[in-house]
């Protein structure tokens, strides 16, 4: 996913009418790409999975169509155009969208509320990554599905030619996407247009089609059937999965390109689609096996699975990306331990890659194409994760209207509640379809769930010990200038979590050496509430304390730490250090099991094996390692 300079967003507004901003064009086409990818392979199962399941329940045809055909349309209309399109995408976070840019915005604004926010950022985390399991799956699956129509030879591939453009997929994601991410939106432009194309050859087939644009029909639909009813609006939900992304991938595009994108590309050439399939299975019934592909004529069957699978290539690549963007930020925000993070473009930043994300998502998408088999199985575990991701950001989003933007209570209360109350019907009606499959969402978020609150519990336990047994810094420069050690020649640089603290490595440095550094540099490396921070609010240097100078480096939970960059900042700043002629010290504790603990038992084994498993902080924060001096302690945690 390529890293546009969101800035643009603002350059590139524009009155109707005036002359288009190549910039704004240009991000617009992206969007398109990135954003859309998911949600514009819907029309490949989401309208045949709803009427299939309709009619298999004896639901009469016409009514069937015309029902889910309003749902998807109305669906469409307010959760996709509504809540995202026109309200969420406004609560940026300097900018940036996501999961934990929206919980850290309502976190500094409301105060009281911030244990909820946090719970809901990680449960909402957890469920994504559920999400960035299935959507390769599902979209891969249903587009090389396409190929049983082309000729029946290719039933028995259908399978093995997904899991070789699956493994390609994560193969080639340590080279980054920066080279192919530009071929993005037009390839999907050409597929939302193709969709269109599609839908109009065929609307004519059945003009009653055009009904579904009133809401009674799928009102009627499912307040009339029960059981069968909540099943076929939780298959409906299906249309609006990838919707989440709009908001995620602000900071990609700005907010006016995904709302440009969507109001005059996107919506209506999804619109088109969908009633067009309507349309051709209220005339020909007996097409409704696969609606989509049925759209075009035979001789342009295979261009369009061939350019359904770039979609859903597209599709996939979007997920995973955000899936190493979340995971990026969850270290920083210090949901989990440290991971190699690789960055696969020195021009754009957003452009990284996770080794360990990458791998394990292969492993999770393999096996849900090994044990599923075919997207319309598949169809049963999709909605979970994304129906509760969705009433996350609802809540999360209350509290933004409420507190930062000053609603007035019934206000906030009047827009979100109508909204949780939608979310919550597809909700339930994707909890029933538990046992067919929705119990593979809902376990991995569960599980991921529980790593993310262990390791922030017991981080935390872990924090409040050491800083019991530091030292205060100014107690420590009294003593040493009532008795000053050796000083030997260089620059010493002590990494520390909290700046008033003397750091461990110091202590030992002391204790065992006896000696003190010409100069010595206490550095302490704090992650912000806000995605980004400001190149001039980077680094703040203090140089109160007569021994030790802090220097404190300030990073947005999207950026990386970078140890040589905070060297360049503090020569700005008439602080000159040189990386080559620099000792860095670094406390390494090595973890045992303690006796009494606030953690449960095998809470602690999971910290344990979470904290033995982060990368090594010298390669994590770019610090040369023939400059590094670690000093290990034993903490029982």
């Amino acid at each position: 996913m390529a890293k546009i300079d969101a800035s643009a967003d603002i350059a590139g507004s524009q009155a109707p009418g005036s002359t288009p901003n190549p910039k704004f064009a240009a991000l617009l086409i992206g969007s398109i790409g990135v954003v859309y990818g998911d949600i514009g392979t819907s029309p490949l199962y989401a309208f045949r999975e709803a009427v299939v399941a309709a009619k298999s329940g004896g639901l009469e045809g016409r009514a069937a169509v015309l029902g889910v055909l309003s749902l998807i349309t109305w669906a469409l209309i307010l959760i996709v155009t509504l809540k995202y399109v026109l309200l969420v995408l406004r609560a940026d976070n300097n900018g940036e969208g996501g999961t934990f840019a929206l919980m850290a915005l309502g976190q500094k604004a409301a105060k009281r509320s911030a244990p909820l926010l946090f719970v809901l950022g990680l449960a909402g985390a957890s469920f994504f990554y559920g999400d960035a399991v299935i959507t390769p799956a599902i979209s891969v699956l249903s587009a090389v599905e396409g190929l049983k129509l082309v000729s029946p030879v290719f039933d028995d591939w259908i399978i093995p030619l997904s899991l070789v453009i699956i493994v390609g997929l994560f193969a080639v994601q340590s080279h980054g996407t920066a080279r192919v991410a530009k071929f993005f939106g037009p390839i999907t432009a050409v597929w939302f247009l193709a969709m269109a194309a599609g839908g109009v050859i065929h609307i004519a087939d059945d003009w009653a089609i055009v009904n579904a644009l009133s809401p009674h029909h799928g009102v009627v639909l499912v307040a009339s059937n029960g059981i069968l009813g909540l099943t076929i609006l939780g298959l409906v939900f299906l249309a609006v999965t990838g919707a989440e992304a709009l908001y995620a991938d602000l900071g990609h595009f700005g907010r006016r390109p995904i709302q440009y994108a969507w109001l005059f590309f996107v919506f209506p050439a999804l619109l088109l689609n969908y009633f067009g399939q309507g349309a051709l299975v209220l005339a020909h019934p007996d097409l409704i096996e696969n609606p989509f592909f049925r759209l075009y004529p035979e001789w342009a069957l295979l261009p369009i699975v061939i350019l359904a699978t770039l979609a859903t290539i597209i599709a996939s690549q979007a997920v995973i990306t955000g899936a190493f963007s979340l995971t990026q930020q969850a270290v920083q925000l210090g949901f989990l331990p440290r991971l190699t993070v690789r960055h696969t473009s020195e021009e754009m930043a957003g452009q990284i890659y996770l080794p360990q994300v990458n791998w394990l998502l292969f492993a999770g998408v393999v096996f849900v194409v090994a044990l599923f088999k075919t997207s319309s199985n598949l169809a049963a575990a999709y909605g979970v994760a994304v129906t509760a991701d969705m009433l996350i950001t609802s809540v999360m989003a209350f509290f933004v209207f409420w507190r930062v933007w000053k609603w007035p209570l019934w206000a906030a209360a009047g827009v979100v509640v109508p909204l949780l109350l939608i979310e919550q019907a597809f909700f339930t009606a994707n909890i029933l379809k538990v046992m067919e499959g929705g119990w593979l969402p809902l376990l991995m978020a569960a599980v991921l769930f529980v790593i993310m609150w262990t390791w922030v519990r017991g981080y935390d336990l872990l924090s409040k010990k050491i800083r019991r047994e530091d030292t205060d810094l100014a107690w420590l420069t009294r003593k040493l200038t009532a008795k000053p050690p050796v000083r030997v020649p260089g620059t010493a640089v002590f990494l520390s979590a909290d700046a008033g603290l003397a750091p461990t490595c110091l202590m030992h440095n002391l204790k065992h050496n006896r000696v003190l550094h010409e100069r010595n540099i206490i550095l302490t490396i704090k992650t912000e509430a806000v995605p980004r921070v400001q190149r001039h609010e980077r680094v703040e240097i203090d140089r109160t304390d007569p021994l030790f100078t802090k220097v404190t480096a300030h990073y947005g939970f999207m950026e990386t730490p970078n140890v040589p960059k905070i060297f360049e900042t503090c020569r700005r700043k008439d602080l000159n250090l040189e990386v080559g002629n620099t000792s860095f010290f670094l406390s390494r504790r090595s973890l045992r099991l303690a006796h009494e603990s606030g953690l449960l038992r095998w809470q602690q084994r999971l910290f344990l094996a979470l904290a033995r498993s982060a990368e090594d902080a010298t390669v994590y924060f770019r610090i040369p390692m023939d400059r590094a001096v670690e000093v290990g302690t034993q903490v029982a945690v």
